[in-house]
């Protein structure tokens, strides 16, 4: 892979969104929305990453069900967050046709975050990451997948943060997302310590769900 530019906090301002949205900001009309746990949700997965397969063969080097709807259990926005790894995201020739043909849309584009596109889907609702194979990002986005799964503590104290915060009003669904880091970085920080393994930055990551 390609070495990529050193990693930013994913933005949270408006011009911040602005300089980083491939067609625009989409503003929020009304409040975030948190739903109990549909066991549905890994079918809707299997479903989208069958339809990514038939789209990208043997371009698609990874697809992962991450996110909140990934975990059993978890409360959630009812949408499916799923990670996508290419050989090099920065180059969208390579893929993006492809996804777009499957009915996506292409909504965020950003260079300074890991070569990250954002690719959306509204029947069902789906945010398809799109990274790099390899890139760190990826198995952060994992590991906190699988704490969650594992420990009853921080998925209960995950959930509560998360509804807590969708009480209140935002301008954007990143605006929100940015607000759920304090508590991300904590329960990545108690993962990394279980698994035996360092802490990453932890301006390498934030919520994308």
């Amino acid at each position: 892979m390609n070495e990529k530019p050193k990693p930013s906090t994913p933005p949270g301002t408006v011009g911040q969104i602005d300089s980083i949205a491939a067609v625009g900001p989409e503003p929020l009309r009304g409040k975030i929305e948190i739903v109990d746990y549909d066991p549905g949700w890994p079918l809707q997965f299997t479903r989208e990453a069958d339809r990514i397969r038939a789209v990208l063969s043997s371009a698609a080097l990874a697809i992962e069900h991450t996110g909140s709807t990934s975990v059993a259990g978890l409360a959630a926005k009812p949408i499916i967050d799923i990670v996508l790894a290419v050989t090099d995201s920065a180059r969208e020739e390579t893929y993006a046709p492809a996804i777009v043909s499957a009915g996506y849309r292409l909504a965020i584009r950003e260079p300074e975050w890991f070569e990250h596109r954002l690719f959306k889907r509204t029947e069902p609702a789906v945010n398809l990451h799109v990274f790099s194979d390899g890139c760190p990002e990826v198995a952060r986005m994992k590991l906190f997948r699988d704490w969650l799964r594992s420990d009853a503590a921080d998925r209960i104290l995950y959930e509560q943060t998360k509804r807590l915060l969708a009480e209140r009003d935002w301008s954007f669904v990143q605006n929100y997302a940015d607000a759920k880091t304090e508590v991300i970085t904590q329960i990545v920080a108690r993962a990394h310590a279980s698994a035996g393994r360092l802490q990453p930055d932890p301006g390498t990551g934030a919520d994308r769900e």
